[in-house]
């Protein structure tokens, strides 16, 4: 490895993410969505007609639908233009399933995830590794010892032709419908990529599965699909990434995730999401917990113009449990619209939400979240707690929880602060021998680290270094 990749590796977070490679692709669709397209997409992937057929039905549920503009204070899309997005890009890569050994990737993408740190995460012992550079995954691997258990990790391009069945009964059925949302529905019409993960009964995956998302191109949209499975008594922690350099028009990520959690199953999922300032982020993620069983979601996302994002967890059997920790960091022209959604369907179940929020030089941050107790569901308990930290009186932060109580026998609890950095707190630790910024770094950290101490301690210190960058104004 160059002296080069380990200089950008080990001592320049911002170089690592904001390097660009020139394009190289073996096929790449022409922008704008059509039917022609989607039929392109789904031949070069040489699908199965039902799954041709599930994307042709939520292309017309796309077309159909209005653009999400009447939700108070919601971010602007009106610089959105789906027509301007090309929305497949297969990189030049010999081997369309991806490769198992890093050594056979072509030079210019093996230096990609060379920079941003891919081969040193397997190596610190995670479970699974998966890397998707534009629209397709270019790197898989699963440690052999989970393999030999039953555990399927692999691209979901893989997983439609390989396990059809399971692929047939739970993309997009019952957990993210592409009915459910204008972006669900595109995401439906052009998904490309993204991991399958499916975890048998009674085991547990004892190191974190991770996978990261590079979208490299200059206006193109990258719409991978994550599909969790984890059977009864199961255990697994998912971590993703992404990234994306800056460019002078916009890119598009509308991803999908779908996580189902059987009973007496825990699945964590974290996510690190540095978009650069030219991307429209916009996710449909959701979860379906049945009786007993544990949803974590571990949530970081900064970098993007716009970011509109609410994991939702549907508590459906007795006793499920669902746990949101996010933070959310908005610069000079961002506005990020992040929360969360539950819904108490069952009886003993509960839910906590707590959401970070810092925001300077004028950009907005937004806690937008619903919680839903059905009647019925009695005994089930929620506490909602929302911060914010604002650099300077331009700064916006705002937050809006709406609560749906259907029953009476439960309990609920919301409270939210909201604050700048006190010159006084600046002073103290100047006293202390501190300069200006680094005080305000220190206080920062001591803000997000629930946040940091959910993560593995790599992912910890780049969400501690890309948020470092933000406050100095030197990313995007």
């Amino acid at each position: 490895m160059s002296s080069e990749q380990d200089h950008l590796k080990e001592t320049d977070t911002e170089a690592r993410f904001e390097f660009k490679k020139e394009q190289n692709a073996a096929v790449k669709s022409d922008k704008g969505l059509t039917e022609e397209i989607i039929r392109m997409i789904s031949e070069d992937k040489d699908e199965p007609d039902w799954m041709l057929e599930r994307r042709l039905r939520a292309l017309k549920q796309y077309q159909n639908m209005p653009m999400p503009t009447d939700w108070p204070g919601q971010p602007d899309l009106t610089q959105l233009d789906v027509e301007e997005i090309v929305p497949y890009i297969r990189p030049d890569a010999d081997k369309r399933e991806g490769v198992d050994d890093w050594t056979d990737l072509p030079d210019e993408i093996k230096d990609t995830f060379d920079k941003l740190g891919i081969p040193e995460a397997e190596k610190n012992a995670l479970s699974g590794v998966g890397a998707q550079y534009e629209s397709e995954v270019v790197y898989q691997n699963m440690q052999e010892q989970w393999e030999e258990k039953g555990v399927i990790f692999c691209n979901m391009d893989k997983a439609v032709q390989e396990h059809p069945e399971l692929v047939k009964e739970h993309f997009m059925t019952t957990c993210v419908p592409p009915s459910d949302n204008k972006f669900a529905a595109l995401h439906g019409a052009v998904w490309s990529g993204g991991s399958f993960v499916y975890v048998p009964e009674d085991v547990t995956v004892e190191m974190p599965v991770q996978a990261y998302f590079r979208m490299n191109s200059e206006g193109m949209g990258q719409f991978e699909h994550t599909l969790i499975i984890a059977e009864e008594g199961s255990e697994v922690h998912y971590i993703e990434g992404c990234s994306a350099p800056k460019y002078g028009t916009h890119n598009l990520h509308s991803g999908g995730v779908e996580v189902f959690v059987g009973e007496d199953a825990h699945v964590q999922y974290s996510t690190v999401q540095n978009w650069s300032k030219n991307t429209f982020n916009l996710n449909t993620k959701r979860a379906i917990c049945e009786e007993n069983g544990t949803m974590e979601w571990v949530s970081g996302s900064m970098g993007s113009k716009a970011t509109m994002l609410y994991p939702c967890t549907i508590l459906k059997g007795r006793g499920a449990t669902d746990t949101h920790i996010t933070i959310a960091f908005a610069g000079e022209g961002q506005d990020i619209d992040t929360g969360a959604k539950v819904y108490h369907n069952a009886p003993d179940t509960s839910s906590t939400i707590e959401s970070k929020s810092i925001s300077k030089d004028g950009g907005r941050t937004n806690y937008r979240g619903l919680v839903h107790i059905a009647d019925g569901a009695e005994n089930s308990s929620t506490a909602v707690e929302c911060d914010a930290l604002m650099f300077d009186n331009e700064s916006t932060s705002d937050t809006m929880p709406y609560m749906e109580i259907e029953e009476s026998k439960v309990d609920v609890a919301h409270e939210a602060t909201v604050g700048k950095i006190g010159d006084e707190d600046i002073f103290y630790l100047q006293s202390r021998g501190l300069d200006d910024d680094d005080a305000k770094k220190m206080i920062v950290a001591g803000f997000i680290e629930p946040i940091t101490e959910e993560l593995p301690i790599e992912y910890a210190v780049e969400l501690n270094r890309l948020i470092e960058l933000e406050m100095e104004g030197s990313l995007g």
